[in-house]
């Protein structure tokens, strides 16, 4: 297949998107860590800058065991006002009692006097550690270190107070972010040239690789005239040599196979069907994969070499002989008990020479599955509806008779003979003309009138209306029962036929009233989940058997035949919901346990939609 291809889909560009990508890794790694490294000295060196001297610690230490604070507070002022370093931005001491002694911040001379709140200070008074942390300042968005440093009285070793020292980070990080700076502008242009370097090297590469691709598409066409330039002795000069050899080879294999490959193609030109042939012996000598697909083979040398009346399983019907001698020209093959529920009609003509003689035998394979299965279903739909139909025509024919012999002067019995009469006349109407829009669905004239419908409301009203049947029935001989609904309480907006999405829902909940005890409950849930709405109707009836599930949705098919039909039952109601749910793009399926109750899912294709998206396409069409 000669595509061109695009450029980010070349090699040239994925050699040379690696180089900048490694290049791009190593920069990073590199300059975090001296990013880093960078920080954390500079870091150091501010810190050791803004160290009180031990002279002053000493000095605020014995202000601090005064007995005479005022006095002492004027002398930790004094103390603080000869700290001359520009880098700290407040000192403050605070004795043990945690009362702020003097404060080196003009602005904050009102807090001397008063209890301290910093956490921080009271942990240090505590535990006689210093602690240190930066800080970030929401109020001036400005990053301070804060150092808090126990004082001790050097005559008995006990805490007496603590110094409180904050200074501003900016200027250090500051100079950071100039270094850092430099560092990618630097990289960048690191990265540009290196990206340029990559692209010449590449290109330098893939040029052989672009001449040997050229000349294979030339050998793939069948021209084996073209030969690649040899451009060193490296291992792509090694490969370009091979092509050349390589494409000699193929010429003289191309000519040698041409009258074999003649041979092969009179017996599969045009052969859409699984073909074997054989020896005359029997043995199969060639399969196609067709053939291999239809006998549920893998490899064709399963089957080389083995006869053919094993391979098509008919040893105890037939001989190779009966075979060749064309005794037997066609026959069908029941695939069933391979396991692959297949039917196949196989036609066997035998390879003759001039002379007559019998060198083998061909045998086609042609799927005719779907013939035989639609053959079969026809005849039992044919079969089926000749008996639902025979069943209430007999009944009513019978009410008629009675009803000519005199039975219509009779008012107490004519009633009930012609309600009968009715009820298997609506009931004959029911099944035709759900036999009509079966007809309808299979044919593809059906027609869906699709919306975007809020299926939760949808469901919600269809089940509203039989609530409202039990609220209005009087009757008290009639079933009871009740409906718990469990949904999302998300709008879901599904593209639907709402008249026939209305029409599967009744008749599911009309299956779960007529199986379901009286005083039984219904449960009906909506949920979303993986692009799809799942809807479920359980009820608590009898259930179905679990070898009766598979056919749940076939036309015509009754679990409890004598009862549905008792009940009014068509058998059609299931399979109309199939098909209208399969034509909505959904899936629609059953679980039950016998004896416990059956629940019915529902499953359709849903997009999220926002009641916004429509009003928006229009803006944008406009």
């Amino acid at each position: 297949m000669n595509s061109k291809l695009k450029f980010y889909q070349s090699i040239r560009f994925k050699i040379a998107l690696v180089f900048v990508l490694m290049l791009i890794l190593t920069l990073e790694c590199v300059g975090a860590v001296f990013v880093r490294q960078l920080e954390h000295q500079n870091l150091n060196t501010f810190k050791q800058t803004i160290e009180l001297p031990s002279y002053v610690d000493n000095s605020l230490s014995e202000q601090l065991v005064s007995s005479n604070h005022k006095k002492a507070n004027r002398k930790i002022k004094q103390i603080l006002a000869e700290v001359n370093n520009n880098n700290i931005s407040e000192i403050r001491v605070i004795d043990s009692q945690g009362v702020v002694r003097g404060t080196s911040n003009f602005d904050n001379r009102n807090m001397i006097g008063q209890k301290t709140t910093d956490q921080m200070v009271k942990t240090t008074l505590v535990n006689n550690r210093s602690h240190a942390e930066n800080v970030y300042d929401n109020g001036n968005h400005t990053r301070y270190y804060v150092n808090i440093i126990p004082l001790v009285d050097n005559s008995n070793n006990n805490v007496v107070g603590v110094v409180y020292l904050r200074a501003s980070l900016e200027s250090v990080y500051s100079n950071i972010n100039s270094i850092t700076l430099i560092y990618l502008s630097a990289a960048l242009i690191t990265i540009v040239i290196g990206l340029l370097l990559a692209i010449i090297i590449s290109q330098e590469i893939t040029r052989p690789i672009e001449e040997m691709r050229k000349q294979t598409l030339r050998i793939a066409r069948g021209d084996f005239s073209g030969q690649v330039r040899v451009m060193g002795n490296d291992e792509l000069g090694q490969l370009a040599g091979a092509v050349n050899n390589l494409s000699i080879r193929v010429e003289e294999a191309q000519e040698s196979s041409d009258s074999e490959r003649r041979r092969l193609d009179s017996v599969l030109s045009h052969m859409s069907d699984g073909v074997l042939a054989t020896d005359r012996r029997g043995n199969v000598t060639i399969v196609n994969n067709m053939a291999l697909q239809l006998l549920g083979v893998e490899h064709e040398d399963e089957l080389i070499g083995k006869s053919i009346i094993d391979v098509l399983d008919i040893r105890h019907d037939y001989t190779v002989r009966q075979l060749v001698n064309s005794e037997q020209k066609e026959m069908i093959l029941d695939m069933s008990n391979s396991g692959s529920n297949l039917i196949l009609n196989a036609y066997f003509s035998p390879i003759q020479r001039e002379s007559g003689f019998v060198s083998g035998l061909v045998c086609v394979l042609h799927d005719v599955t779907s013939q035989q299965k639609e053959e079969q279903e026809r005849k039992e739909f044919v079969s089926n509806v000749s008996h639902e139909l025979r069943t209430p025509l007999t009944s009513v024919k019978s009410y008629v008779e009675a009803l000519n012999d005199g039975a219509w002067q009779d008012r107490e019995i004519a009633p009930q003979f012609l309600k009968v009469v009715q009820d298997e006349t609506e009931r004959m109407i029911r099944m035709i003309n759900d036999l009509l829009s079966l007809s309808r669905m299979d044919a593809g004239t059906t027609k869906l009138n699709l919306e975007y419908v809020n299926i939760n409301e949808l469901f919600n009203y269809i089940l509203d209306r039989f609530d409202m049947i039990i609220k209005k029935e009087e009757d008290p001989k009639k079933k009871k029962y009740t409906i718990e609904r469990f949904f999302t309480k998300k709008d879901l907006w599904v593209e639907i036929d709402t008249d026939k999405f209305t029409q599967v829902i009744d008749n599911i909940m009309n299956n779960a009233i007529k199986y379901s005890p009286d005083g039984g409950v219904i449960t009906a849930r909506l949920l979303e989940t993986h692009n799809h709405v799942i809807m479920s109707i359980s009820d608590q009836g009898l259930g179905i058997p679990r070898k009766d599930l598979g056919h749940i949705f076939d036309r015509f098919f009754r679990v409890d035949k004598a009862r549905s039909r008792k009940q009014g039952g068509t058998g059609l109601g299931l399979a109309i919901s199939k098909e209208v749910i399969n034509m909505l793009g959904g899936q629609i399926w059953v679980d039950s346990v016998e004896g416990k109750g059956s629940t019915f899912y529902i499953s359709l294709p849903y997009v999220p939609y926002e009641e916004g998206d429509e009003w928006d396409d229009q803006e944008d069409q406009n």
